[in-house]
């Protein structure tokens, strides 16, 4: 396989696909023009006079074509967590799984709360030319809950949302202000929704399985406590609010009924917690410690709900990269977090194979919903727009081996697990970063 940018090429038809693209509910065999970085053209018998002169050809194989994958969750660890990941390595873990955009936290050494760490992200991203990296701003200086940060300053600098990443901003005045500034700058405020006291020292799920395996358990109810009085201070403020990875039934309930209600409010959740429950911690499994915890099996059926009815918008990787060191330890001692980008779309598509979820409607949850989301330029294909592409095969079957990924850390609770669904190729703006040979 290959995973390194390629020179821009001037026009290339991509023939014989399965054309997909759930802003526009297309679903029909054909064929995509790009030319330079944009699409020019696209549809069925669009190349019924033949190809133009000149022109590379790609033949898809009767494979699906879609816009690239938009993750809005990602931890890089670039800067000062090297030995975790980086943006490089991060960069060639994305595009080997379809992702073309990602947006990364600002949890990184130094925060990312002044001008200069969102434009140090944007500059490396571009220099390194696989996928489109953007960056989150910090809600508050240093992520320390206590003093916003300049999110003015920020936003000119490219920051397209704010967030205190894994950290919850606990402090409701705190919270009542951001929302207050993000209502007059139309800007969108991103919650980690765990009530930091009530989650404090746990290592999983409460429940029988932590009493018995003799472990701290996180309650459900640290999720909906704070689900529940952000949606009031959303209420109060009129902000615009964002959950991150919703786990439990009871805070999806809640969203559900504050969208009914008209509150200005949007959630994503992540694989981990409609495909696996609490029991993949199993023998004290680290890679399956994560934040929040795995669920109890009512649970992952209530995050399904929530992506058929269509409260929860968006799936994100939630790609949380730690090191061998961090992993490999008692469970209670381990580092919460579990990479995802290589397995965002094959693990999504189980609700497709498994009947939850019509096809297009998986692939709206990781393209033209997540950029619509953060205003992207992104997840559609469309005449004008970006020439962003993921080609795959729904049906191609593999198994996730910690030695066959490219993330830097391997910690992903999906090893071994059997998935159906691969990436043949990824093209951003036109180049092709990568293609698998085999």
């Amino acid at each position: 396989m290959t995973s390194k940018s390629e020179s821009a090429p001037g026009r290339v038809a991509y023939i014989n696909a399965r054309l997909l693209d759930p802003a526009s509910d297309l679903d029909a065999t054909g064929d995509v023009l790009t030319e330079g970085e944009a699409i020019a053209d696209l549809g069925p018998g669009l190349f019924a006079d033949g190809v133009p002169e000149g022109t590379e050809i790609v033949d898809c194989g009767g494979h699906c074509l879609c816009p690239g994958l938009v993750d809005i969750r990602v931890q890089l660890r670039e800067p000062g967590e090297e030995h975790k990941g980086t943006l490089a390595s991060a960069g060639r873990a994305a595009v080997a799984g379809g992702i073309t955009s990602m947006v990364c936290l600002p949890n990184t050494l130094p925060v990312i709360d002044d001008m200069s760490a969102v434009e140090f992200v944007a500059r490396r991203a571009r220099l390194l030319g696989l996928t489109k990296v953007y960056a989150y701003g910090a809600i508050t200086k240093g992520l320390e809950g206590k003093e916003l940060a300049e999110m003015g300053m920020l936003t000119e600098s490219g920051a397209v949302a704010f967030t205190d990443g894994v950290t919850a901003l606990a402090d409701a005045q705190v919270m009542r202000q951001a929302l207050n500034y993000a209502r007059t700058f139309d800007l969108l405020i991103i919650q980690h929704p765990e009530e930091p006291s009530l989650a404090r020292g746990g290592d999983m799920n409460a429940g029988e399985m932590a009493t018995r395996m003799g472990l701290v358990g996180i309650p459900r109810e640290a999720e909906v406590i704070m689900v529940e009085r952000d949606l009031r201070l959303a209420e109060l403020t009129g902000g615009r609010l964002h959950f991150a990875h919703l786990s439990t039934g009871i805070a999806i309930d809640a969203v559900r009924q504050a969208k009914a209600r008209g509150i200005n409010v949007t959630c994503d959740t992540a694989p981990p917690y409609f495909a696996l429950n609490e029991t993949a911690v199993g023998d004290y499994r680290t890679f399956a410690k994560l934040s929040p915890p795995l669920r109890h099996e009512e649970d992952r059926l209530a995050v399904i709900q929530g992506l058929l009815d269509g409260t929860i918008d968006a799936i994100a990787s939630d790609h949380a990269p730690e090191d061998e060191d961090a992993k490999r330890l008692p469970f209670a001692q381990a580092a919460f977090g579990g990479i995802g980008l290589e397995t965002l779309l094959s693990v999504s598509l189980e609700l497709y194979h498994n009947g939850y979820l019509p096809l297009l409607q998986v692939l709206g949850l990781l393209t033209c919903n997540p950029s619509d989301l953060l205003g992207l330029s992104a997840g559609r294909l469309k005449r004008g727009a970006p020439a962003d592409l993921t080609l795959f095969d729904p049906d191609r079957a593999w198994r996730v081996r910690e030695q066959d990924l490219l993330s830097k850390s391997k910690n992903t609770p999906f090893d071994y697990r059997p998935l159906q669904g691969r990436v043949l190729m990824s093209v951003v703006d036109g180049r092709r970063v990568f293609s698998r040979d085999s």
